[in-house]
């Protein structure tokens, strides 16, 4: 069975520091490569010591949705839900505040948070008011002087249209939601379209009658929006849709098996999220992994970080996304 020493053999590093590493000391200072060296080569060499991690207290999981857009879109359910779990076994205790209180309801005892959802710069700076110990999650705009993570849906982008142009398509449109913003009062374009016009402007393909969006990423709004495309383009039909998230994905295919479109021979469709339903509808949909969970593991380390680490400088971190290939593409 492996020991400390035969670590410190490999490692390079003393004895006591692996010891103080491995028993999560917080008044120990090592860099985050140094304690990444040392948790590899103890799991390499099978070290079985319990590693038990500190309890921290007074953790606040802001969830800044309504229920009616959590219904609408599982994503975030499965956010809160894995963010949850992760807590349990980071020895974190959350506790939970829902957007229908207000930002009144958060305790000034809090020693940090993890954010998901949108919050107004006003709610921003009572956050700022209680502590800088946070990571905003999916935020749509990074939010000065704390942590943020997200998908990389820019990229995402990139890559959906890069697949399209391999298959030999040139006449390409964008379903998809627009966020509200609480600051101005007013919906505003989602990262992926911006990204989408930006990318197609480049190539020289951009067809702004091929863009469709309205407030929302439902199923019944992507229902709609495609069903207004069949009936304002008929025959202009682009032959490839890029889908800003699979629950505006599914109401998409159904105007199209309701209208006679046939996916993919006509209309090819890649979407994001790869939500539990992509692969049962008709047909099974192409769409970007997004593993929320490495996400979600992502917040809350960096959250540790800041409060056991004593981590000053903030981190942005975008994750990237693999695209799982089903029968809405050709």
């Amino acid at each position: 069975m492996a020991k400390i020493k035969d670590i410190a053999e490999q490692s390079g590093f003393s004895i006591s520091t692996i010891s103080r590493v491995l028993n999560n000391d917080a008044s120990l200072s090592v860099s985050d490569e140094t304690r990444e060296t040392i948790y590899e080569i103890a799991d390499k060499l099978n070290y079985r010591k319990k590693m038990v991690r500190p309890r921290v207290k007074n953790i606040a999981l802001l969830y800044w949705l309504s229920d009616i857009e959590e219904l609408e879109d599982v994503y975030f359910k499965t956010m809160r839900l894995e963010v949850e779990e992760l807590a349990k076994q980071f020895n974190v205790e959350l506790s939970i505040y829902k957007k229908t209180g207000g930002i009144e309801q958060i305790p000034s005892t809090i020693e940090g948070f993890i954010a998901i959802g949108t919050f107004s710069n006003d709610e921003v700076e009572v956050l700022r008011s209680i502590t800088l110990k946070g990571v905003f999650i999916d935020a749509i705009e990074e939010v000065r002087g704390y942590d943020f993570v997200r998908a990389d849906l820019e990229q995402i982008t990139i890559q959906a249209v890069d697949y399209f142009l391999e298959q030999g398509h040139r006449s390409i449109g964008f379903i998809g939601g627009t966020y509200y913003n609480p600051n101005n009062k007013r919906d505003e374009m989602d990262i992926r379209e911006k990204a989408f016009r930006r990318y197609l402007k480049e190539k020289e393909i951009l067809d702004e009658n091929m863009i469709y969006q309205n407030r929302g990423f439902s199923v019944s709004n992507g229902y709609q929006l495609m069903l207004n495309a069949i009936e304002q383009l008929g025959e202009q039909l682009p032959s490839a849709f890029f889908i800003a998230a699979d629950p505006i994905a599914v109401g998409c295919l159904q105007a199209l098996n309701e209208k006679g479109v046939q996916i993919p021979n006509r209309v090819s469709i890649i979407s994001v999220n790869n939500i539990s339903v992509s692969k049962y509808v008709s047909p099974p949909l192409s769409t970007f992994h997004i593993d929320l969970k490495e996400i979600c593991r992502n917040a809350l380390e960096m959250l540790l970080e800041q409060l056991l680490n004593k981590r000053q400088i903030t981190k942005k971190v975008y994750i990237g996304s693999e695209l799982i290939k089903r029968r809405s593409t050709t």
